[in-house]
C-alpha cells in the first residue's frame, strides 16, 4: 500500500487552519496534490490511488472549500484528457497542469484585487468582515495608489480572524479601526460600503461566507449600505445547480468555550449563507457583476466546473 506524504500534513494544517482563506486553501491543495502526483507516477493504479485518496483527505479537511474541490477536480479531468503515456512525460504535464490552475488562482485574485481597488475614494470608510486576501489586497492595493481612506473590521469569532486583517492594513499603513462583530450595525451609518470576501457561490447567486457576513449584509442592506463581494468564480459550487446545499463545516465547540457548564450546548457553525438580494455585486475575474449572473459568468469562465 502506498503512503501519501505531502498531503496529509497539509490536510492537517488547513484542518487547524494554519492555512486559511479559500484561496490559500485551494493553492496549498493543488500544490500538494501535484507533488503527490509526481513522486508517485507510474501505473495507472497508483495514479488512481494517489487520485482517490489525495483528493478524500483534503476535500475532508475542510467542508465549505469548493474553490479547493473544483482545482483538484481539474487536475483529475486534464490528466485524464492528456493521457500521457510515460513517466517523464507524466511528471511533465502534471506539473503543466498545475501551472495553468495556479494561474488561474492568482491571475484572477490580481484582476479582482484591482477592480476592487477602484471603488475605493478619497474619503471613504469601509467596512470589512473577517479576513480575505483579496480584500486587503484590494484595500492595500488602493493604498498604493494614492487614496486615503479608512477601514472598519469586525474581531470575527470566535477565532479572530479579523486580527490578520487588521495586522495587514495597519502595517500597511492604512487607517484601521477594529470592532467587535455585534457592533456592525451600530457603526454601518458611518461606512461608505461594504466589502467582503466569500468561500462559495451558489447557482442561485447566493454567497457563503464567514459566519457573521450575513447580519453584515442586512445591516447594511438596512442602512442602504453597498454590500459588495470580492470572488473568483472558480468558488463556485455546482452542487448547487441539482438542488443540493452547500454543506457548511460545524467546528469544535471548544473554540467558543473550552470548559462550559455541564448539559449546555453549543453550535459553532463556520459559515452562514447571505442571500443575492443584499449583495449589491459580486467583483470577479469578468468584473462588477450582478449576483443573479453567476451561472452564467460560469459558462463563459469555466465550463469544465459544470462537468
Amino acid at each position: 500500500m502506498m503512503i501519501l506524504k505531502t498531503v496529509p500534513g497539509v490536510a492537517g494544517r488547513i484542518k487547524r487552519l494554519e492555512i486559511q482563506g479559500a484561496t490559500n486553501i485551494a493553492i496549498s491543495a493543488v500544490k500538494a496534490l501535484s507533488q503527490e502526483l509526481k513522486d508517485f507516477g507510474g501505473s495507472k493504479e497508483e495514479i488512481d490511488h494517489v487520485l482517490t485518496e489525495a483528493t478524500r483527505m483534503l476535500v475532508e479537511s475542510r467542508a465549505t472549500e469548493p474553490m479547493m474541490r473544483n482545482g483538484l477536480k481539474y487536475i483529475r479531468s486534464q490528466l485524464t484528457a492528456e493521457a500521457p503515456s510515460s513517466r517523464d512525460s507524466f511528471k511533465k504535464v502534471v506539473t503543466q497542469i498545475e501551472e495553468r490552475i495556479l494561474e488561474m488562482y492568482q491571475g484572477g485574485r490580481q484582476h479582482i484585487m484591482e477592480i476592487g481597488a477602484k471603488r475605493i475614494r478619497d474619503g471613504d470608510i469601509i467596512l470589512t468582515h473577517c479576513h480575505s486576501s483579496a480584500v486587503t489586497g484590494a484595500l492595500m492595493l488602493a493604498h498604493e495608489m494614492g487614496k486615503v481612506f479608512k477601514v472598519i473590521n469586525t474581531e470575527t469569532r470566535p477565532k479572530y480572524q479579523g486580527r490578520i486583517t487588521s495586522r495587514e492594513l495597519v502595517e500597511a499603513g492604512i487607517d484601521t479601526t477594529m470592532i467587535v462583530d455585534s457592533a456592525a450595525r451600530h457603526y454601518m451609518k458611518e461606512v461608505d460600503f461594504v466589502i467582503v470576501g466569500c468561500d462559495a457561490l451558489t447557482s442561485e447567486g447566493n454567497i457563503i461566507n464567514k459566519i457573521g457576513t450575513s447580519q453584515v449584509a442586512l445591516a447594511a442592506y438596512e442602512a442602504r449600505i453597498p454590500f459588495y463581494v470580492l470572488g473568483t468564480l472558480l468558488k463556485f459550487e455546482p452542487i448547487t445547480i441539482h438542488g443540493h446545499y452547500e454543506a457548511i463545516e460545524e467546528r469544535n465547540t471548544n473554540e467558543i468555550w473550552a470548559d462550559p457548564p455541564e448539559g449546555l450546548k453549543i453550535r459553532n457553525s463556520a459559515f452562514d449563507v447571505t442571500r443575492r438580494d443584499y449583495v449589491s455585486g459580486l467583483i470577479s475575474e469578468e468584473g462588477l457583476i450582478s449576483p443573479h449572473s453567476i451561472l452564467e459568468a460560469i459558462h463563459r469562465h469555466y465550463p469544465w466546473i459544470l462537468d
